[in-house]
């Protein structure tokens, strides 16, 4: 060798020659099964290789790569370890220049074909799979240092390579689940263990990838996943994307999610589970990728997340509509559990993407949900829910709600505007998302997000009256005029909502506790001196509410009225601190505390508490009064002439629309349909004539207060509990009636003058009547100014 090595060194243009020749003897070595002279022709080879690095070289390593592709063909291990081995060798050599016509296509397939040997001895396969893991690492290695690298990138190649690998990576007993990247294996472990070597190949293959071929790599994983059924359990696929995660160069990681993504789209009606596990998948590579950038993925990811989750609730409706007694409810109970799943997977992961997001793009994914809430009666969302149902409906509404409260947790804006501005508030506070108590408590719970920016509400939590509120150590900041604004602005609508989710009939105990934590986080981000009398004027009109019940609630929805006012009241007197106010409230929850327990939070909402027959036999030491509490205030400098004004919840266009039992102010009706319900006496006839005293009469008010408030309680007791039927047929009457009296007028007795004075054109709504030349009128019964 020592000879022939010289010889090859000093003229290397005799390699070419020694090539074929020693290429030529191996060969009938290897067919005449003579294992010493293969031995020693590959090691002459191999030798020779190592030492002559000329421009020469070229032919020599075909016959090279010949007489390799020789030993893996054939049947016996040895011979193909000994390929491999030289092969090796061969990769580790950095070549002065490319090579334009070598391929590796055979080796490609060779060395996959070895990773999955099925020999019967043990030993033997695993010798032959560690080949064929660290054939696939000499190809890769070499393909990437040359220049025409690129070929090895090619689908046929990978879709070979990787599976190949991941087979072997397969037979780990134990999958590793570690969060972080985990350690290199020791040398040791690569020799000897298949799986530990073929996992340190895929992650030397990923991490070569560039942006043209990154997806080629990935693409053979979801093949290798589907095909053997991986993602009912996951454990394989999560360990399988967490390598790939961490081996891939960082800016590639969106790459990767979008894969993802686009599986989880072509597997949509695939079983719950199987779509549980890409999702939960996704969510751990998502994980990874939200510590650094991940480019233009985030409302794709948000965008596919959302689709899926309507799926999921449209196949719970489905199963729902079409389950059946005996073992069909049985399976379709379980394909229920399983989109719950599914369901929950895809909450969970939306909201640590979103909770990993900074601000900017925060708000607007916060944004992007709630534009996907579906709202009735209104078209501004942008999901499908043609095929839900109302349940379905109302289910989505939950998911998606779950899904923006885990975004919101955690924000913190410096400014309420930023959190809460007006697009966003006005779908959060719909009155078609209080028409059912979860999706309330939900409502609540995102508008604590974003409102508690001082970390209060964990003091807050629970409904109690608080000894001592200084004992909490609340944090709070001078309110900047940014909040005051918005206040201004939005005040009447918050107040508004808490007012009517006070009232609801299907309030359970959580209701309640959220309604005195929005309270109370008002008061200390938000309040100045005019929110704090809105805030009290507030909780008066909900007091009154509970005790005049026009609403019809249950005792226990009124006593937890009057306990949720007590608890707000003993809040904010000792945050604002004045002492009268502090001594009233005080007092009516100590003479509450011993005759009237159940107005108590910490009473009413025990298992068992005695609840009274009726309200209005109380005295009034029982109850918050407006004029001591604007008393006290007044001393203190505050502007308590608003106090004397009862509050009023202001009605929007939404109420109309709304499936709820609509709360409207009897202003806003503008028809009078209970002529037939109310004294005549209180009635103006239709025929009366408008005189002068029927003017003078009309404008003294006096007196007339209390006959406005019953008939506004009348209107509203009828649109409430009178039959759509009757509704409409009284208004149809009314419409008629008009009609009739415009009719009536347009029949006039002319006497013609020797020319016109002038036309009169008669408009009623949206009807115009035409004009009509005006000589002389008379009007029956009308008098026109």
């Amino acid at each position: 060798m020592e000879k022939l090595t010289f010889y090859a060194v000093s003229a290397p243009e005799k390699l070419d020659r020694i090539g074929s020749y020693l290429a030529e003897r191996l060969s009938r070595d290897v067919v005449r099964h003579r294992s010493g002279y293969v031995l020693i022709a590959m090691e002459a080879l191999d030798q020779l290789l190592m030492a002559c690095h000329s421009q020469s070289i070229k032919p020599f390593v075909e016959s090279f790569l010949h007489m390799v592709a020789k030993l893996l063909e054939s049947g016996e291990p040895k011979l193909q370890v000994l390929g491999t081995n030289s092969f090796v060798k061969f990769a580790n050599i950095e070549e002065d220049t490319p090579s334009y016509h070598r391929r590796y296509d055979f080796f490609v397939s060779r060395f996959s074909a070895m990773c999955h040997s099925c020999h019967s001895d043990p030993e033997i396969r695993t010798e032959i799979r560690i080949a064929g893991i660290r054939g696939i690492q000499g190809v890769v290695r070499k393909t990437v240092n040359d220049e025409l690298r690129a070929t090895i990138w090619e689908p046929q190649h990978m879709d070979k390579i990787v599976p190949s690998l991941l087979f072997n990576m397969q037979k780990i007993e134990e999958v590793d689940s570690r969060i972080g990247p985990p350690s290199s294996p020791s040398a040791t472990d690569k020799e000897e263990n298949p799986a530990v070597l073929a996992e340190n190949c895929f992650r030397e293959l990923l991490g070569r990838a560039t942006f043209g071929n990154m997806n080629n790599a990935v693409r053979p994983v979801f093949a290798h996943l589907d095909h053997h059924k991986l993602w009912d359990p996951n454990e394989f696929a999560v360990h399988c994307f967490k390598i790939i995660m961490y081996s891939i160069q960082a800016q590639y990681s969106h790459h990767v999610i979008q894969e993802i993504l686009g599986h989880l789209d072509a597997r949509k009606k695939d079983a719950p589970r199987v779509r549980a596990g890409i999702i939960q998948v996704l969510l751990e590579a998502v994980a990874i990728a939200a510590k650094g950038s991940i480019g233009p993925t985030v409302l794709e990811v948000f965008n596919t997340l959302l689709k899926h989750l309507r799926l999921s609730v449209e196949f719970e409706a489905n199963d729902l509509q079409g389950g059946s007694v005996g073992s069909v409810s049985l399976n379709t109970s379980s394909k229920d559990n399983d989109e719950k799943i599914v369901q929950n997977a895809i909450i969970q992961t939306i909201g640590f993407f979103g909770s990993n997001l900074p601000d900017y793009q925060r708000s607007e994914i916060m944004m992007f949900i709630m534009g996907k809430v579906p709202v009735f009666g209104t078209s501004t969302h942008t999901l499908d829910i043609s095929q839900l149902g109302d349940l379905g409906t109302r289910r989505i509404q939950i998911m998606l709600l779950r899904s923006l409260l885990m975004v919101t947790s955690g924000y913190k804006a410096k400014t309420i505007v930023t959190a809460l501005p007006g697009s966003f508030l006005d779908p959060l506070l719909s009155p078609s998302l209080m028409e059912d108590y979860e999706l309330r408590q939900l409502v609540l719970e995102v508008m604590h997000n974003l409102m508690d920016r001082h970390d209060n509400r964990a003091k807050l939590r629970g409904i109690r009256i608080i000894p001592d509120v200084a004992d909490l150590k609340i944090k709070r900041e001078k309110i900047c005029r940014q909040d005051t604004s918005f206040m201004k602005k939005n005040g009447q609508q918050l107040y508004r909502h808490i007012y009517l989710g006070c009232k609801e009939e299907d309030n359970v105990q959580k209701n309640y506790e959220l309604l005195y934590t929005s309270l109370a986080l008002i008061t200390i981000e938000l309040a100045n001196e005019e929110v704090v009398i809105d805030l009290i004027r507030l909780a008066i009109a909900l007091q009154d509410s509970a005790i005049i019940n026009e609403d019809n609630l249950p005792m226990f929805h009124r006593c937890g009225i009057m306990a949720l006012v007590a608890a707000y009241l003993n809040f904010v007197s000792q945050m604002i601190a004045v002492p009268a106010f502090c001594q009233h409230v005080s007092k009516v929850i100590e003479i509450r505390t011993m005759e009237a327990p159940y107005f108590l939070p910490e009473h009413i909402f025990r298992d068992k508490c005695m609840l009274p027959k009726s309200l209005e036999k109380h005295e009034k030491d029982l109850y918050f009064l407006t004029n001591k509490i604007a008393e006290s205030l007044g001393g203190s400098g505050y502007s308590v002439e608003r106090l004397s004004v009862p509050y009023v919840p202001q009605v929007t266009d939404e109420d109309r629309l709304s499936r709820r039992k609509s709360i409207v102010d009897t202003v806003s009706i503008q028809v009078d349909i209970l002529s037939n319900n109310v004294p005549s006496d209180d009635v103006v006839s239709n025929t009366e004539e408008i005189t002068f005293e029927a003017l003078k009469k009309a404008i003294d008010t006096s007196g007339m207060e209390e006959q406005e408030k019953e008939k506004r309680r009348l209107v509203i007791e009828k649109f409430q509990k009178a039959p759509f039927e009757e509704i409409a047929a009284q208004c149809e009457s009314k419409a008629n009636l008009l009609h009739d009296r415009l009719a009536q007028i347009l029949e006039l007795t002319i006497r013609p003058p020797p020319s016109p004075s002038g036309t009169l054109t008669i408009t009623s709504g949206h009807a115009q009547y035409q004009s009509v030349p005006v000589y002389e009128m008379k009007f029956p019964d009308l008098c026109v100014y």
